[in-house]
Parts: structure tokens; sequence; C-alpha cells
């Protein structure tokens, strides 16, 4: 990140937002005729506030960059809104970082300050990749703390052989909203007092974006995953079915 992207990134970060109110989707019983539900799923701790989303199978390591936004310090709670779909099961919609209790105004996209900004439109959005199915929520300063664990513990898989056993214990003592191997657990990172959320991303593999949520006074309020927009989702559905398809070709995000 350098002086001209930084003014770049000024000129386009009122393009760089997002057109739905997600907070909506926590607050709301249904969207468009999709039932609504949420849960908590304990906190994310931010030490240094410099937040990381990946996906945690695959690029989650002490190299990554964080959000260039500075975000408070602390331990956080972490929501998700649940999209009850009778087609497609229970999906996770939007998951939440609430930094304060104020009402967001504008979700301005989290970006890490490398992102080609020249050409930006209103459909566009940079966002992360997940390619195991999973997404999570930390911070920089804990990235250490992770690599350190995963390297002790010298496993050929780290998921089926360790990872598996929590989100098969989650559903155990959490089923609602969860498929029996799991779908979310809050894992605090060994030898640390550091929790990172991890979570189903919506329909699975993809590109999805970040927001920083911002109040009526400017100031950051909360950190929004969106995983699944419900209303781009049901106008898919209603062209599928035009198009005498069974299954909706777009309920996730992706630039892939």
């Amino acid at each position: 990140m350098n002086e001209n992207w930084m003014q770049k990134w000024e000129e386009v970060k009122n393009i760089l937002v997002c057109p739905t109110d997600l907070e909506a989707y926590f607050t709301s019983d249904e969207i468009l005729g999709q039932k609504m539900e949420t849960m908590e799923i304990g906190n994310v701790s931010l030490p240094s506030g410099k937040v990381v989303v990946r996906d945690p199978l695959v690029s989650l390591n002490a190299n990554q960059s964080p959000y260039f936004i500075q975000a408070p310090k602390g331990n956080f709670p972490v929501t998700i809104a649940v999209a009850k779909s009778e087609d497609w099961g229970d999906r996770y919609a939007v998951v939440k970082v609430e930094f304060t209790k104020e009402k967001p105004v504008i979700y301005r996209e989290a970006l890490v300050g490398i992102e080609e900004l020249e050409g930006v439109t209103e459909d566009d959005f940079f966002g992360f990749g997940v390619d195991a199915g999973l997404g999570c929520i930390t911070d920089k300063e804990v990235l250490p703390f992770v690599d350190q664990f995963v390297d002790e513990i010298n496993v050929d898989n780290v998921y089926d052989d360790y990872f598996a056993e929590l989100f098969s214990q989650s559903y155990k003592d959490n089923p609602n909203n969860q498929r029996e191997a799991g779908d979310w657990i809050s894992w605090t990172v060994p030898n640390t007092n550091y929790q990172i959320p991890m979570f189903a991303s919506g329909f699975g593999d993809g590109s999805y974006p970040v927001y920083f949520a911002y109040d009526a006074n400017g100031e950051i309020c909360g950190l929004y995953i969106q995983f699944i927009d419900i209303e781009l989702a049901l106008s898919d559905e209603d062209e599928d079915e035009e198009d005498d398809d069974d299954q909706p070709e777009n309920f996730i995000f992706s630039k892939n």
C-alpha cells in the first residue's frame, strides 16, 4: 500500500460498497420469503485490530496480509445469519463481528491495500478465496501462533487429523443449523487465549466479499462477510425455472 493507492481508494471507496443492508439479515425473520435465523458462535480475538479473513485450511498463515483499515482491539462476538431454505437446507448467509451496538449506515469493502482499483465499478468486488468450504476471522498477530501449532502437531492432513473431530463435536454440542460433520467451531489456539471462529462458507468454494460497516458518525461498528445474496439468489432461481433447470447457478458470490 502506498500514497497513490490510498488516493485511488479515496476516489472509489464509495463505489466498493455493499448495496444490501447486511444488518437486516440479523434483524429480520425472513427476507424475500426466505426464513432467517441467527446464532452466536463465540468471540473472535483481535489483539492488534489487524483483521485477516481467510480459508483456514488453505491460506491461513503468518504471511497473509491483513486489511489495511484498523479495526478495534479486543474480543468481539461473532454471529451467523442462517437462511433456512426448504430446497437447499440451512445455509450460512452472512457472518458478523459486532464491534459496537451502533446501526450500520454503509458497508465498504475490506481491502489489504494492493488491489488494482483502476476502472472498478459498482458490480465489482475483490473478496477472499475459499477452496476448502470454510472461512475464518482472526488477527495478524495471532497467525504466528497458528503456524507454530500446525508445525508442532506435524500431521499429514490438519483437517482430517485434527479439526474434523472438533467440528464433529460442535455438531454434537450444538446440532441446530449444522450438518452432522459440523459446520462451525470456536477454536482457541492451543497454548493461547486467542479465539478463531471457523464456519462453512454458504454454498462452498468461491470468492466472497468482506465489508467494514460504518455508523452515522463514520465510526467502524462491525465486520460482515457476505456468503449469500438472497435477492440475487431468488432472481437467479426465477431465471433457472424459466430455463427448466432445477438448480440455481449463482446462489453464492464468485469471480472465478
